[in-house]
């Protein structure tokens, strides 16, 4: 097709038979307008969160089930399961990633885990710092159990044309401190992990779902009532 050729069509009428809009008319539209944007507000679900409790501290994070349904459905499914209970992060890479999720803390043997999920990296999220992904092999739609958490700005695991990237999922909303005190502790060989192992073992103690809106609106905290004022005592007498 030339693209000359194509003719756009004219939807321009001349400005003398179009009435003009009333200044209340603008407002009205404006006010409508507002409207229905804050019903979207409103009726928008609160996104679903987690909470990591680990042995070096807790980590709360965010899911986004509109941009990663596939990723984030697994990775409910092996929470609500209890799957993660007792694992490790078993891969630590400073200034980089760290990954779990999918091995015991005892024996540091793999968990059985379900079917691998499609890739969801064209989703448009990306690897920055604080963002929750699908860990995988370097087949593209294997991942299932195991997730990493981005310490640092990582584009080289977003897709690009010619390769699938690593799927984000979520975004860590309360916990990087600890994210990023699992990220600096000590490495190396330990039993099948030839590098980038904690020497002492980073054990993810549970995973669980948690309410989101109490997340994002924790109740004010309580307050001690006044005492009451002490019952009145009789007048010292006038000394004699």
């Amino acid at each position: 097709m030339v693209r000359d050729a194509i003719q756009p069509q004219k939807l321009i009428a001349p400005c003398g038979r179009i009435p003009p809009m009333k200044h209340h008319s603008w407002r009205v539209l404006a006010a409508a307008l507002l409207a229905l944007n804050l019903t979207c507000v409103l009726a928008a679900p609160a996104a679903p969160r987690v909470r990591v409790t680990t042995s070096m501290g807790d980590i709360v994070i965010e899911l986004y089930p509109q941009r990663a349904p596939l990723t984030v459905a697994n990775f409910l499914r092996y929470v609500r399961e209890g799957h993660y209970t007792n694992t490790i992060f078993h891969r630590v890479v400073g200034n980089f990633v760290i990954q779990g999720g999918g091995h015991g803390a005892g024996d540091l043997q793999l968990k059985p885990t379900h079917d691998p999920v499609f890739n969801e990296s064209g989703n448009g999220l990306q690897n920055k710092r604080g963002a929750v992904g699908e860990a995988r092999s370097e087949s593209p739609h294997s991942g299932n159990a195991q997730f990493y958490i981005d310490i640092s700005d990582n584009p080289d695991l977003d897709p690009v044309p010619a390769r699938w990237g690593y799927a984000v999922f979520g975004k860590v909303v309360e916990g990087m401190d600890v994210v990023d005190r699992i990220g600096a502790v000590a490495t190396g060989s330990v039993g099948a992990f030839k590098s980038d192992a904690p020497l002492k073992p980073v054990v993810i103690q549970k995973i669980e779902e948690i309410d989101a809106s109490a997340a994002a609106h924790p109740p004010a905290p309580a307050t001690t009532p006044p005492a009451p004022a002490p019952p009145p005592t009789a007048p010292t007498p006038p000394p004699h």
